[in-house]
């Protein structure tokens, strides 16, 4: 059954990368496959989905589009636009904030709250948005490894290494693992720039600024990011913590908006901007990982490259690194570092060595593997269902040249920067 999990999910991925317009329905598809052939048993249907995710990406969708409907997009968009002097450096400055929030907040929320001020300044530049919603993406995938509240891998990395919150800017007597991601998101500032190099029309200075109709929706989208953060901190918390809280808010942000509206739409409007097609393609994708896990094929990949390390550290940490990254590009890397972080405390442990630049080799791999391809991380599928609902087509081209030379700029300075600081 191994054999025939890995057959159907590479089969299925092959097919969301040629036929990416329908996406959604090719990985319930094979998710149904997965079902009905019994490699993942009914009973582990519910577990294999993460609920969090989802639950946020409706949450925020919805509290997004209240945001929207106010104009503070618009009104960010232009403070932005003001301070630019082109669009290469508008673009740039657009992922670098992305990141910056993405260090402390959820990818996927990151991109779902970053995303609109991006829409309006590409609206009102008449330029295509798609790079600018990819570099926003990216960016945001990279700063999750910064701390230890940036994304869920981090947080299983922390547990493991029993690590605090300040742990990851100083560990061990040395610059920690926030100084190896931002070195490298100085580098990938760096590859995006030179990849909107031909971007080099002025941003025209109007002087005039748009006016906010309703400043609630940006209090809650601000609420939003708070809580996130706070809840961030709270010890054995339920998984779906964060995505009760983006329901809440949006629920909030819905009774305001009835109150003020007095009229259905007012609830029906928001609601209908949430990306079914996008939630869709999430619970196809973790449905089928649940069942390649299931199957065993994860921990079968984690003994591989347990073997490939020959009993050396520097190989093993090599292959470690790379291999999350090819990994991760198809696999989502929560399944992945789950199963990885035991197989590396047993190899420590046989090499009698101090397992920490294989932990953070682990987590910068496998947190910059999604950067690959479109369909690799949550954020990037987010990223892409936003453009879908303003009628843009992403090509797998079109995220590669943006992805791929992102990924090799942010992963060689960590790889080079953690080997030295925690392997030599």
């Amino acid at each position: 059954m191994m054999y025939a999990a890995i057959a159907v999910f590479a089969v299925t991925y092959v097919l969301m990368l040629v036929f990416s317009k329908y996406r959604p329905y090719i990985a319930l598809g094979a998710a149904l496959i997965f079902i009905l052939t019994g490699m993942l048993p009914p009973d582990k249907i519910l577990g294999a989905i993460d609920w969090n995710v989802l639950l946020m990406i409706a949450g925020t969708m919805g509290i997004v589009a209240l945001f929207i409907e106010s104009k503070m997009p618009e009104l960010l968009a232009d403070l932005i636009m003001e301070k630019m002097p082109n669009v290469q450096w508008a673009a740039v400055a657009m992922a670098l904030f992305a990141g910056i929030i993405s260090a402390f907040v959820d990818n996927v929320a990151t991109v779902l709250m970053i995303a609109p001020v991006a829409l309006e300044i590409c609206k009102k530049l008449k330029t295509n948005p798609v790079p600018f919603i990819i570099a926003i993406a990216v960016s945001s995938n990279l700063q999750g490894a910064a701390t230890l509240v940036g994304d869920t891998t981090a947080i299983m990395l922390g547990s493991a290494l029993d690590m605090s919150f300040m742990d990851f800017f100083w560990y061990q007597g040395r610059p920690g693992m926030f100084f190896a991601v931002e070195l490298g998101a100085v580098l990938s500032a760096m590859i995006l720039a030179l990849l909107f190099r031909k971007e080099k029309a002025a941003i025209p200075k109007t002087g005039q600024r748009t006016k906010v109709s309703d400043y609630v929706p940006s209090v809650l989208l601000l609420g939003t990011i708070v809580l996130l953060i706070a809840a961030s901190f709270i010890p054995n918390k339920p998984d779906i913590t964060n995505g009760l809280i983006c329901c809440v808010l949006l629920v909030i942000g819905l009774i305001y908006s009835f109150a003020k509206k007095k009229h259905i739409s007012a609830i029906l409007s928001p609601l209908k901007e949430i990306d079914f097609e996008t939630i869709g393609l999430l619970i196809g994708l973790f449905l089928m990982i649940g069942g390649i896990s299931e199957q065993g094929v994860i921990d079968a990949a984690a003994n591989l490259l347990a073997q490939a390390g020959g009993g050396n550290l520097f190989v093993l940490y090599t292959v470690i690194v790379w291999a999350s990254v090819l990994i991760s590009a198809f696999i989502d890397n929560i399944p992945y570092v789950a199963t990885m972080i035991p197989v590396i405390a047993g190899l420590a442990a046989a090499l009698n060595v101090d397992p920490t630049v294989l932990y953070f080799g682990l987590l910068s791999g496998a947190t910059l593997g999604g950067n690959c391809t479109p369909i690799g991380a949550s954020a990037n599928i987010t990223g892409i269902g936003i453009l879908r609902k303003e009628g843009y087509t992403v090509k797998n081209t079109d995220f590669f040249k943006i992805g791929i030379p992102f990924t090799v700029a942010a992963i060689v300075p960590a790889y080079f920067y953690l080997w030295i600081m925690f392997g030599v």
